[in-house]
């Protein structure tokens, strides 16, 4: 981070975090949807002229739409928080996107403070245990990687889990599905039941003799399972089937 960085904070809490970016960056435009914690930031840090802060829920929250009545405050470029752990999957999506939907502006870095069991998903490599369509989704719209641990211990009161703090940061897609949909639902189907083979849980969208022709064309086990395809495997299954349809 550096000095000309707009940072995004979700949830800024009772602003430990903020007093830091605030230090770091250009400017800080905070997202808090609780009322009381609202007030004491405003008593805490509302005197600072970089700082912005916004009352309400960042999953329905229209971010650029509330920036218009404060034009000193530009688009953030980055995005750092601790965000709530019951709702990273769609926070995450706002963030990134889907892969049929990319987020059309997107962050050049997004670090976060996630569940330790979500960091190990989403940055988990093919043939891991954890690995899974999360792991498919987030990487094939960001590179991710593992920050460090955060133990529970770390935090007062300890919450049950441990977390970890990872760096997502949007790329452009390459290889790129030529059928972004058609990858989603392959990726859903593919692990929909994990243990089961490619050539059973695709059964609905491709013939079981195509697929297998296919896996081993792509020169993949014809008993592969999903977790053993990486992003660019995915991308490259679903062209070849767009391809054989067309």
């Amino acid at each position: 981070m550096n000095s000309s960085d707009r940072v995004l904070e979700i949830g800024p809490g009772q602003g430990v975090l903020t007093r830091q970016l605030l230090a770091r960056a250009a400017a800080v435009v905070a997202v808090e949807i609780d009322t009381d914690l609202c007030k004491l930031l405003v008593q805490k840090l509302g005197q600072i002229e970089t700082f912005l802060l916004l009352q309400g829920n960042f999953l329905t929250l229209d971010l650029a739409a509330n920036l218009v009545a404060f034009p000193q405050f530009q688009q953030p470029n980055k995005v750092v928080a601790n965000i709530p752990y019951y709702i990273t999957g769609p926070i995450l999506e706002k963030l990134l996107g889907t892969i049929a939907q990319p987020n059309p502006v997107p962050y050049e870095s997004i670090v976060l403070l996630v569940q330790k069991e979500i960091a190990d998903r989403l940055c988990a490599k093919p043939g891991s245990r954890t690995f899974g369509a999360l792991s498919v989704r987030m990487q094939y719209l960001a590179t991710c990687e593992l920050i460090c641990h955060v133990p529970a211990s770390a935090f007062h009161p300890p919450p049950k889990v441990d977390s970890a703090v990872v760096r997502l940061q949007p790329r452009s897609i390459e290889p790129a599905a030529a059928d972004p949909r058609q990858l989603e639902t392959l990726v859903k189907l593919g692990f929909a039941t994990k243990r089961k083979m490619l050539r059973n849980n695709l059964q609905s969208v491709v013939d079981r003799d195509r697929l297998i022709q296919i896996l081993e064309e792509l020169k993949l086990s014809s008993q592969a399972r999903a977790e053993e395809l990486g992003v660019a495997d995915w991308v490259t299954l679903s062209n070849r089937l767009l391809a054989t349809i067309a």
